[in-house]
């Protein structure tokens, strides 16, 4: 068994504090070195949170989840060595042939398993694909409180977005380039820019002035960073996602690679802050407010 295969096992473990001593540490180790295990301890985080949020009004008694958490380790500790379902299945459904009253009723249990199952393996991705875009709104938002509480500093202060673009070049592992200032008075004042990090890769974060309002744009790999949710709107090629988080209007959307989140708290609608990419575009108007 790989590490990251033994990761995946402890992972649940690790997030319910259970993990001690030498096994803990060779678990944080691993962490620090692999950031495919980091990304799924992220997204499995996410998913326990979404569920700890929705849940019931009854919790379960102690010994019934650890008896759960047990069977479901030694499910997936032993997939290797079991033989294909399709071959048990099949196997099982003609162990029931001799009596037909029993074959009709296992193949209707088999179609009511595998319906279900169905619905579980359509369900599953959609569900996944939710809370990983939950999560980079909320590591979006954290990131804008923090710049507005004061506890992140700026790598380079200018209203240049040539001198931003030049400033990224090689401190992120894709191409980045903010759009061309044009003459005049922006609407949405260019501040300054900095490193951030997101799934323990680094991101880049440009930030806005409009008066005394204060904005910011996280952009980070679509590899790492999914889109998703919130109220769809359509602009040409692009889908964006408007939703409110913690008070904040946030935007995503993605592009060419990258994925986007745009947080601020100005007033007007939230298509309406769009004009910080837009405002020196030809499409400019669209995003007027009113429309």
């Amino acid at each position: 068994m790989s590490p990251c295969d033994e990761f995946s096992l402890k992972a649940l473990s690790y997030l319910d504090d259970r993990l001690h001593g030498q096994e803990l540490d060779e678990f944080r180790a691993h962490l620090e070195v692999c950031s495919n295990c980091r990304m799924s301890l992220e997204t499995e985080r996410a998913l326990s949170q979404l569920l700890h949020r929705s849940r019931p009004l009854y919790s379960s008694p102690p010994a019934l989840r650890a008896r759960v958490a047990a069977v479901l380790e030694q499910h997936s500790a032993s997939i290797g060595a079991h033989e294909n379902f399709y071959d048990r299945l099949l196997r099982r459904v003609g162990s029931g042939l001799t009596d037909p009253v029993r074959r009709v009723a296992r193949l209707r249990l088999i179609m009511a398993t595998l319906a279900v199952t169905a619905l579980i393996l359509a369900f599953v991705p959609s569900a996944m694909r939710q809370v990983r875009a939950g999560n980079y709104v909320e590591t979006a938002v954290a990131t804008h409180r923090s710049y507005l509480d004061g506890n992140l500093v700026l790598g380079i202060r200018s209203d240049s977005p040539e001198q931003v673009t030049s400033w990224f070049t090689g401190k992120v592992p894709f191409q980045f380039r903010l759009p061309q200032s044009t003459p005049g008075i922006p609407a949405y004042q260019l501040s300054g820019a900095s490193l951030v990090s997101y799934q323990g890769s680094p991101a880049a974060l440009v930030i806005y002035e409009k008066q005394k309002e204060r904005i910011s744009l996280l952009v980070a790999s679509s590899q790492s960073a999914v889109v998703a949710g919130g109220e769809e709107v359509r602009s040409g090629a692009l889908m964006f996602h408007y939703r409110t988080d913690q008070g904040f209007k946030v935007v995503t959307w993605s592009n060419h690679g990258l994925s986007y989140a745009l947080v601020s708290s100005v007033s007007g609608s939230a298509r309406e802050s769009c004009m910080v990419c837009h405002q020196s575009m030809a499409d400019h108007q669209n995003f007027r407010s009113g429309r």
